[in-house]
């Protein structure tokens, strides 16, 4: 098993810095999560460390040793791709058991890894199948049994879940996880998904034009936010942000968005006294946003009266689309709600759960 470091990590393609100056550790048997949006750099910075991309500026580190130089194949890892990559004409058993005939490895080796592998993955009865024959979820275990076969210390997995449907998506990131368990080895996972960052990853890194956001769990990400992009980014529906103004006094300071208006709890004045007229970037979660009628007993919350616009049942909640002014946002209510479109109700805002933000550097500040 291998820790993995990216120690002031660049890679240039002529003018664009696909990651920038990236520092990051991965601990020893980890499940790592590379999250953020198409362009990102998080399959590049996975690239680099396979070897299938040169260093413009920096070190990788697997274990202790720099690899910088060291070829694919000699860096101990093993990596799943979007696409499965298998070959055609070859069995499933054949497709697990190439890199290692390759390698030259004994063949009682080879035979044991291969059911081994198809063993932990489900996928015995397989063996002999051609990859046609095959569904896209059984496609993918191959994909995985061919890495894991290699027993290597690190496994690098580049969106391998986003050809397949929703269904067998939540089924297969599920598999993942307990694989990660069973083998323990370093795994570092790259995805655009952050409902799979935020099921999967011990801990996530979000990436944003080639720069590392934040390195955390997905509770501290979510409920911890470093920057507005943090914050919009994970979380599903996405945070509402309202442009507001702090105004009043120490003895009663309040945000005013101009379609309402919230008072500062006692306990979170301090922070956002030296804002005081001042403009900030007021973030609320949609599950922060309830039906008065259904609120939650004991919540510390603001009242605001909303406009509806469009309702989405989910079964377990309902998802409201509500009108402030000309301002749009989401609430998630309890299935009970009575909200209709083109009616107003009474909704309360939980002031223990606000986030602010500072205006320009989009930094958090409570």
């Amino acid at each position: 098993m291998a820790s993995v470091t990216y120690d002031h990590v660049t890679k240039q393609f002529g003018e664009v810095k696909a990651v920038n100056d990236l520092n990051l550790e991965v601990k020893d048997r980890e499940f790592l999560v590379l999250v953020g949006p198409s362009g990102c750099g998080k399959t590049t910075a996975l690239r680099l460390l396979a070897g299938l991309e040169e260093i413009s500026a920096g070190n990788i580190y697997i274990g202790d040793r720099v690899v910088n130089d060291v070829a694919p194949k000699d860096r101990d890892i093993a990596m799943v791709f979007q696409s499965y990559a298998l070959y055609p004409h070859m069995s499933v058993y054949d497709n697990m058991a190439f890199g290692l005939r390759l390698r030259k490895t004994r063949k009682s080796d080879i035979d044991r890894r291969v059911k081994q592998a198809a063993d932990i993955l489900g996928i015995k009865e397989l063996l002999q199948r051609k990859p046609k024959q095959l569904s896209g979820g059984q496609r993918q275990r191959v994909a995985l049994g061919r890495a894991i076969v290699r027993e290597p210390k690190v496994f690098l997995m580049d969106e391998p879940l986003s050809n397949l449907d929703a269904k067998l998506r939540v089924q297969t990131r599920a598999e993942i996880a307990k694989l990660h368990q069973r083998l323990e080895t370093t795994f570092i996972y790259v995805t655009h998904d952050q409902m799979e960052a935020m099921t999967m990853g011990s801990r996530i890194a979000v990436m944003r034009d080639g720069i590392l956001q934040q390195l955390d769990t997905p509770q501290k990400l979510y409920d911890c936010p470093v920057n507005t992009f943090v914050a919009g980014f994970i979380g599903s529906p996405a945070m509402n942000f309202f442009d507001a103004n702090v105004n009043g006094t120490q003895d009663e300071l309040y945000m005013d968005t101009g379609s309402f208006r919230l008072p500062v709890p006692g306990d979170r004045k301090e922070k956002l006294q030296s804002y005081a007229g001042k403009s900030v970037i007021l973030g609320v979660r949609p599950e922060d946003i309830h039906d008065r009628d259904y609120a939650p007993a004991g919540l510390r919350g603001a009242p605001v009266q909303v406009g509806v616009d469009v309702i989405e049942p989910m079964g377990s909640e309902i998802y409201l689309h509500l009108l402030s002014g000309n301002k749009t946002y989401e609430a998630r209510v309890d299935p009970r709600s009575q909200a209709r479109p083109g009616k107003e109700i009474e909704v309360l805002l939980n002031l223990d759960r606000l986030h602010v933000f500072d205006k320009e550097s989009e930094l958090s500040i409570l």
